[in-house]
């Protein structure tokens, strides 16, 4: 395993290159920054520095066994033998929390005190063949083949597919480059496409007799409705017009898909802008750390996209 000077780390401070230290390994969590559940300015704040003590922190920002296994993949090398004491009386810091979080690990056996007993495996390269044995698929190749010839149980899959991980890339489906295609949407696609349809049906409720009063309810309800958004599929959104269809009357009906289809559209752009974009800090980088603890937290909790509302409702409300 390569190894580093705690100077050579201290370098690489910056949002496209930042490495940090935990537990005297070192780690390239560049393309993580993005979708850190506590936003990307908590973890440029510690950049290049050590953050074994922080990681613990447990009045700071507590982390999850999944952020623990998902380092792995960060991982490029470790502290060079001779500085692992500077790096000790570095990262200790005088405030009276890290002093008392750091006797706290101590009694839990965490091993933060590595300095003093090198822990020679640090300096050992991963053995890829042992590490996939306890892994669910293989990130590296089509998923889809895998799932299908597997034989998991369904307790182990569940538990598998619950645990974060995290790709600097898009994961394959199919392997072949031209059904990949199909599995992969820029996000302006999606307003452009949906859009011209949301108009269509908002002016055909009009054409149909429909006053703008009722069609502007209708609209809103249509949204209220959309619990659990479709799927951006023609396959599924032709039935659900035609159940539109069916229950209500058609100039209520266009409307009502005008806006469960916009509800849809502000549902997964807003989904998308709060993984991939440095939000706004007003509503959006609560919500992007809430929903980031749904991913690397609480699976069966924090359903919440563009608000908590849903949340409430079914009592499923994250309390961070």
């Amino acid at each position: 395993m390569q190894t580093y000077s705690v100077q050579q780390v201290q370098a690489h401070c910056s949002a496209d290159d930042c490495w940090v230290i935990h537990k005297n390994k070192v780690y390239n969590v560049s393309s993580f920054i993005a979708d850190h559940p506590g936003g990307e300015d908590y973890i440029l704040d510690h950049a290049g520095k050590d953050i074994t003590v922080l990681m613990h922190d447990q009045l700071t920002h507590l982390h999850s066994d999944g952020a623990y296994d998902m380092m792995h993949d960060f991982l490029i090398g470790s502290i060079e033998i001779p500085e692992m004491t500077l790096l000790r009386q570095r990262s200790t810091t005088t405030t009276t929390t890290y002093d008392n979080q750091e006797k706290l690990l101590e009694e839990e056996n965490l091993d933060i005190d590595i300095d003093i007993d090198i822990d020679i495996d640090y300096l050992k390269p991963t053995d890829l063949a042992a590490d996939k044995k306890s892994k669910f698929l293989d990130l590296s190749q089509p998923l889809l083949y895998q799932l299908w010839t597997s034989d998991f149980s369904k307790a182990f899959y569940l538990e598998q597919v619950h645990i974060p991980r995290h790709l600097p890339r898009p994961a394959q489906i199919f392997g072949s480059p031209y059904l990949e295609v199909f599995t992969k949407t820029p996000w302006y696609v999606i307003p452009i496409f949906w859009l011209p349809i949301i108009a269509y049906n908002v002016h055909m409720s009009l054409e149909a007799g429909q006053s703008p009063d009722k069609v502007a309810t209708s609209f809103l309800g249509g949204i209220m409705r959309l619990v659990m958004p479709p799927v951006l599929a023609v396959v599924l959104a032709t039935p659900l017009n035609k159940l539109a269809h069916s229950l209500f009357r058609e100039p209520v009906a266009y409307a009502v898909m005008a806006g469960a289809l916009l509800g849809y559209v502000l549902y997964d752009l807003t989904h998308y802008y709060l993984h991939h974009a440095k939000v706004f800090k007003v509503h959006f980088q609560e919500m992007k750390t809430y929903h980031l603890a749904h991913h690397y937290k609480n699976y069966e909790g924090g359903y919440g996209i563009t608000s908590k509302i849903w949340d409430r409702v079914f009592n499923t409300e994250l309390k961070l």
